[in-house]
């Protein structure tokens, strides 16, 4: 089942508005790929984080 407008997995809820929003973006796209819905809510989670963390660091080394 796809997220939007707020509707987002349970395991997303405590999470930062910023990171949700990104996991939610990437699990909806797993799903279009035909991931299992278990799946896409973990690897949604683990690549956000992975993309806020890398955006941190590449703004660290430019400034």
């Amino acid at each position: 089942m796809p997220w939007y407008n707020g509707d987002y997995p349970p395991s997303y809820k405590n999470q930062p508005v910023k990171l949700r929003n990104k996991a939610v973006e990437i699990a909806n796209a797993l799903l279009e790929e035909g991931a299992d819905e278990g799946i896409a809510i973990a690897t949604g989670l683990k690549r956000a984080r992975e993309f806020f963390k890398n955006k941190e660091k590449s703004a660290r080394q430019a400034g």
